[in-house]
């Protein structure tokens, strides 16, 4: 519903996200979850990168703007 927030964690994968031609499965469904999320028109949305104790990673989080 409208005003709802998604929040999806593990998304940078230690940046291999941004690799087109990976083979590792986690980064092909995070490419396809990124893409999906880019092109739904309902939400409004961001990758943050965050850094921690395991490295690197991030979370996408979006805005649902209108009811679905």
């Amino acid at each position: 519903r409208a005003g709802g927030l998604i929040v999806v964690d593990n998304v940078i994968r230690k940046g291999a996200g941004i690799d087109a031609a990976s083979e590792d499965i986690s980064v092909q469904g995070v490419r396809q979850f990124l893409d999906m999320l880019a092109t739904e028109p309902r939400v409004s949305a961001t990758a943050i990168q965050t850094v921690g104790l395991k490295g690197y990673d991030g979370f996408a989080l979006a805005l649902v703007n209108t009811p679905g």
